[in-house]
């Protein structure tokens, strides 16, 4: 996401649209149970799979049960959810596959669900660069057309600011507790002061 979040362009004008994505996400089968019945049923987001053709550390266990190896196992879902995501599932395909007609809503998807799979030969130093370099290119060139200054973070650096008070307090408070110190003088808001009281009360002496 680098810095494109802002409120202001490269001319300190205020925008009146949106410069910032949200990008998230997780590896293989984590990501599926975390998030994805969001994208087959709720908001349409775009996604990305990125593959390997070959794992770093190929395993293959209780081939009775699993007669591929575990990475082919990954992958099977790497090469179905576009699909899914894609195509969907109409009522009537449900209803021709004999489901319960209470379940049919539930198990209804619109489809037409944007996506993109990149599939690399192997997880390389080289090829992990290709995708930083993408990544990176994108944004700079996401924050050309939407007029904004992608290389600062001014909100950030708020951020920071505040952080080094509180690690000053800190630091001035040190081997007390919430009890026998004055949050009022810290500069923080009732919500975090309580917050405080309440570390500083469990903190080591």
């Amino acid at each position: 996401m680098e810095s494109n979040g802002k409120l202001v362009g490269r001319d300190g004008e205020k925008l009146d649209y949106q410069t910032g994505a949200i990008n998230f996400g997780e590896p293989g089968t984590n990501s599926q149970h975390s998030f994805f019945q969001l994208l087959h049923q709720g908001r349409t987001v775009p996604v990305e799979f990125i593959g390997y053709c070959k794992s770093q550390q190929p395993v293959k266990l209780y081939p009775e049960q699993y007669p591929i190896p575990n990475h082919e196992e990954l992958m099977s879902n790497f090469f179905s959810q576009p699909d899914a995501l894609a195509l969907g599932k109409s009522a009537d395909e449900l209803r021709a596959a004999n489901v319960e007609e209470s379940l049919i809503p539930h198990k209804t998807f619109p489809g037409d669900r944007p996506s993109l799979s990149l599939l690399f030969d192997e997880l390389t130093p080289k090829t992990l660069g290709y995708l930083l370099a993408m990544y990176e290119h994108r944004v700079a060139v996401e924050g050309f057309i939407l007029g904004i200054n992608s290389f600062d973070q001014m909100g950030v650096e708020l951020g920071k600011q505040l952080a080094g008070n509180i690690r000053k307090h800190l630091t001035e408070s040190s081997g007390k507790n919430g009890d026998e110190v004055d949050l009022t003088k810290w500069g923080v808001n009732s919500s975090t002061m309580s917050q405080l009281k309440f570390f500083l009360g469990k903190r080591e002496k």
